[in-house]
């Protein structure tokens, strides 16, 4: 027998199938590259303090202090604990892959409610997943063979190229919507991007839409909805919603659900072409719960999707507990009110720190990020140049934002940044920092600009301003001098 040392990468790569080999996984992107850089050298208040800080990961860390009070006083919930290990039993050994009813139960109520019980879901349609990412798959595999395509609106969620394509392999042909019509999505865009799949031969099986919008924060008005349902329904292809961020909507105008207009709207619609995909990492704030859901209005859309789920089960613990939460309504109505306050406090904080430096981004009223232009920053209006401001903004200001680029956006220069993953001091940082990179880069362009102008006027010495940099610096900057100077020169 011939044993393959660990180290020996080469010969091991050989063993692997081409799907393992592949790059499927799209982890070589800048968003991920991000996320690599914040690993490499995360802040800490204490022990980094010039780290950085993380503003690249879509969680929602305001909330907590709900969810504390509440696991304090029903520790019954958890069958881990003295008062719960009565059902430890019967729940550790628990293991049907259509879910506990309880827990089916608790997240159609809890659905209903996040939409203001302006529609009702049925729990028999509740199908469970590991996290969105598992449920997307599982739809990609339901509704579409290899080879075929949905269409994804741009900029998307980076990771749509994993869930969808990556072991699938159906493939994505995006829908160009631009910054002209604050990226809203058109029956245009829809019938352009339709009719280039054609021409290229790719069949399309279904649209899939996020609601509200991963990247841009927005959400759809019911008229671009109906658009939507619309469009699928002539095609006759299918429409998934990702509404995984309905529950942080926190200002106007309020979320609408695609179950809604197909409910309450006299639009024609074939209901079987339609589906839902939920989590409660995003509305919860529990990424580390896997708790992915699919909601299809298909029976057997639902009947294999509950098959397939057998590949990424949500655990019986978390199952037991999660209903136990979301059938307090007292709790869940405090919870989404609460946590709507402490978004809106949040988003509010943010953008008036981005203003104070003449930053603009994509109004919103959803979503644990913003849509920031920087299109303003950049040397020229190229992905080249948009990338250069991202290394800047990554190695030298500590901050790590995700370029639109990595989001498939068509306009260089629009950057995601997550605001609700910190804790109040750090934001205040994060807010300095910001302020600090965008002064600077002002008194550096002020000063090349002045510079050219007296060397095209005379032989003079060059006078620049005696102002120090420091002057304007926060203990807490990492920037010993402007990297908008490396960036633009």
């Amino acid at each position: 027998m011939v044993l393959v040392s660990s180290n020996d990468n080469g010969n091991a790569k050989k063993v692997l199938s081409k799907l393992a080999k592949g790059n499927g996984h799209g982890e070589d992107s800048s968003y991920f590259d991000g996320w690599k850089a914040y690993d490499s050298d995360p802040f800490h208040p204490i022990i980094n303090p010039r780290g950085v800080i993380q503003m690249g990961l879509a969680e929602n860390q305001l909330s907590f202090e709900f969810v504390e009070k509440w696991m304090k006083n029903n520790p019954r919930a958890s069958i881990c604990s003295v008062e719960g290990i009565d059902e430890f039993k019967d729940i550790a050994i628990f293991q049907d892959y259509h879910g506990l009813p309880e827990f089916r139960n608790a997240v159609a109520n809890f659905m209903g409610k996040v939409r203001g019980n302006r529609v009702k879901f049925d729990p028999d349609r509740v199908v469970m997943s590991g996290g969105a990412t598992g449920a997307h798959e599982t739809m990609a595999f339901c509704l579409a063979d290899p080879g075929e395509a949905f269409l994804v609106p741009v900029p998307y969620y980076p990771g749509f190229d994993r869930d969808l394509r990556w072991r699938t392999g159906v493939e994505i042909v995006p829908v160009i919507c631009e910054s002209s019509n604050n990226f809203k999505l058109t029956r245009e865009a829809l019938e352009t991007a339709y009719e280039e799949a054609q021409k290229s031969n790719i069949k399309i099986k279904g649209l899939l839409i996020t609601n509200p919008s991963n990247p841009l924060g927005t959400v759809y008005d019911r008229q671009t909805l109906e658009t939507a349902v619309s469009f699928i329904n002539e095609k006759n292809i299918h429409l998934v919603c990702d509404e995984i961020y309905a529950a942080t909507v926190f200002a106007e105008p309020g979320f609408i659900s695609i179950s809604e207009v197909i409910d309450n709207s006299d639009i024609e619609c074939d209901r079987n072409l339609v589906h839902v995909v939920y989590s409660l990492s995003k509305d919860m704030g529990f990424p580390g719960f896997r708790v992915g859901i699919i909601y299809s209005y298909n029976d057997a859309v639902v009947a294999c999707a509950r098959k397939m789920s057998s590949f990424g089960l949500v655990s019986s613990q978390t199952q037991y507990l999660i209903a136990s939460m979301l059938l307090d309504d007292v709790f869940v109505d405090n919870f989404l009110a609460g946590s709507a306050e402490k978004l809106a406090a949040r988003h509010r904080n943010f953008t008036k720190g981005l203003a104070q430096v003449g930053i603009g981004y994509l109004k919103g009223s959803g979503g644990l990020f913003l849509w920031m232009d920087l299109r303003h920053l950049l040397k020229e209006k190229t992905l080249e140049a948009e990338m250069a401001l991202w290394k800047v903004i990554i190695n030298e200001v500590k901050l790590n934002v995700s370029p639109g680029s990595s989001f498939h956006c068509s306009e260089p220069g629009w950057f995601r940044v997550c605001f609700a993953n910190m804790d109040d001091n750090t934001m205040d940082i994060s807010i300095t920092r910001i302020r600090n990179f965008v002064l600077q880069n002002k008194e550096v362009t002020t000063k090349v600009k002045k510079q050219k102008f007296c060397w095209r006027q005379s032989s003079l010495e060059l006078r620049l301003s005696s102002r120090r940099l420091e002057d304007i610096m926060s203990p807490h900057s990492p920037l010993p001098q402007s990297p908008m100077l490396r960036a633009t020169t």
